[in-house]
C-alpha cells in the first residue's frame, strides 16, 4: 500500500474505539512502527536548548523576522516536565511527479491531549509559516519533511519537520504518526460513510467526468506555484453548501481541497479537523462497536494505514492511555485566526499572530481551557 499520505486522523480514531481496545491488541501487529521522532521525542537525546520562533506580542500584524527578540528559550528539562501529551500527525500529498522523498507535509497537526486525559485539541499548523529548519535554513513549515526525507526516507522527513515543530511551537512532543491517502478513504468506507456540513460550496480539482462520463482531474495544476487551470469539456465535482453523507472517496477528496477556497489552506485545515472528528464519532457509534463485522472491517483498516511511532511506548499502551477520551471532548483550534497573515515582502511566507503565540504558551502550560475562554471564536464548529 502506498505511504504517501494527505491526512493523519487514524491514530485519534483507534484510540477512541473505547469497546474495542482489547480487540485492537490483534491488529497491533499489522501496524508500521518507526522511530519516526528521533530526537525530537520528549526525553530525546536533541538540542539542550531551542529558540521558539513566534511573532512578536504586540499588536500590529506580521513581522518580517522568523524569530521574535526576546522569544523564550526552553531546555530538554523544561521541555520533558511540560503536563499533558503531545502527538503530532503529519499527511503527506505527492504530486504526480514527485516520489516520496520530493514530496512536502500536505498537514500538519498537533493533537494536545491535557493531563487528566480527558480532553484534546486539535492544533493545525499553517504550512506556509516561515521557519528556521535545522540544518537547512529558512523555509515554509511543510518543506521540512522533503529536506529531511531526501537524506533519511520517511522517518528522516519526519524527524526533521518534528524538530521544526518543536522550535516553532515549543512543544514536547510525545508521539507521531502517518497514514496514507487510500488507508484514509478506507477507515472512512469501512465505518460506512461519515455526516458532514460543507460550510463553503467546494470545488474538486482532482474529480470530475468528461462528456463520456468518465473520471478524470477537470483542473491542471500549474508549477511552480500549482495553480488550478480548468479543463475545458471536463465537469467537476462539487459540494454544496449542507449536511450530507460521504462516502470515503468524496470525504477524501472534499478535505483535499484548498485551490479554489476562500480561505485557502485554512478552509482546508478546518475540513480535515471536521472529518477527523466525525469519523471518531461514527467509529465509536453503537453502529460499528456492536457489529463484530463492521469493527473487525475498521480495526483492519486503521491496522493496516497507520505507520506510528510511540516514543517507547506500544500502540496498546497509547490507546489504553487515550481511552477517557472521547470525541464529544475534541475542540479544533484555528491558528491565525483562519486568516493569512503573510510576512511582509517575504515569498508567501505566514508569521503566527499575537493569538497563536499565546495557543502554543497555554499548551505549553497545558490551560488551553483558557486560551478557549479568551478566543471562543478560534474555536471550529463540527
Amino acid at each position: 500500500m502506498s505511504r504517501r499520505v494527505a491526512l493523519v486522523a487514524v491514530l485519534t480514531v483507534a484510540a477512541l474505539i473505547g469497546g474495542g481496545v482489547f480487540a485492537w491488541r490483534h491488529y497491533v501487529g499489522g501496524v508500521e512502527q518507526l522511530d519516526l521522532l528521533g530526537d525530537a521525542a520528549r526525553g530525546g537525546d536533541g538540542p539542550r536548548e531551542i529558540t521558539i520562533e513566534s511573532a512578536p506580542r504586540v499588536s500590529g500584524g506580521p513581522t518580517a523576522n522568523p524569530t521574535a527578540r526576546g522569544a523564550p528559550r526552553l531546555t530538554q528539562e523544561q521541555l520533558d516536565r511540560q503536563p499533558g501529551r503531545n502527538i503530532l500527525l503529519v499527511g503527506i500529498d505527492a504530486r504526480p511527479a514527485e516520489d516520496e522523498a520530493g514530496s512536502r507535509a500536505d498537514s500538519v497537526i498537533i493533537l494536545h491531549v491535557a493531563a487528566s486525559g480527558e480532553r484534546g485539541y486539535l492544533i493545525s499548523l499553517p504550512r506556509d509559516t516561515r521557519v528556521q529548519i535545522p540544518g537547512h535554513g529558512t523555509d515554509k513549515l511543510n518543506a521540512a519533511f522533503a529536506a529531511g526525507s531526501r537524506e533519511g526516507g520517511r522517518a528522516g522527513g519526519f524527524e526533521l519537520l518534528a524538530l521544526t515543530v518543536r522550535r516553532l511551537t515549543g512543544l514536547a512532543l510525545d508521539a507521531g504518526a502517518i497514514v496514507d491517502f487510500a488507508g484514509l478513504r478506507e477507515i472512512v468506507d469501512a465505518v460506512g460513510g461519515v455526516e458532514l456540513c460543507v460550510d463553503v460550496e467546494t470545488t474538486s480539482v482532482h474529480i470530475g467526468w468528461d462528456a463520456q462520463g468518465r473520471v478524470t482531474p477537470p483542473y491542471r495544476l500549474v508549477p511552480p506555484d500549482f495553480h488550478p487551470v480548468k479543463i475545458p469539456g471536463v465537469r467537476a465535482q462539487v459540494y454544496p453548501v449542507g449536511c450530507r453523507h460521504f462516502a470515503g472517496w468524496e470525504a477524501l477528496d472534499y478535505v483535499r481541497q484548498r485551490e479554489l477556497l476562500p480561505d485557502g489552506d485554512y478552509g482546508r485545515q478546518r475540513h480535515q479537523q471536521q472529518l477527523l472528528v466525525a469519523l471518531a464519532g461514527k467509529a465509536t457509534s453503537a453502529g460499528v462497536l456492536a457489529n463484530p463485522f463492521a469493527l473487525n472491517r475498521a480495526l483492519t483498516a486503521i491496522g493496516d494505514s497507520l505507520t506510528f511511532d510511540g516514543n517507547g511506548r506500544s500502540l496498546t499502551d497509547w490507546i489504553l492511555q487515550l481511552h477517557d477520551l472521547r470525541p464529544g471532548a475534541l475542540t479544533m483550534l484555528r491558528t491565525n485566526g483562519g486568516r493569512f497573515n503573510t510576512v511582509a515582502g517575504g515569498r508567501a511566507y505566514e508569521s503566527l499572530d499575537a493569538a497563536t503565540v499565546e495557543l502554543f504558551e497555554d499548551a505549553r502550560a497545558d490551560r488551553l481551557d483558557a486560551w478557549v475562554d479568551r478566543y471562543p471564536d478560534r474555536v471550529v464548529q463540527s
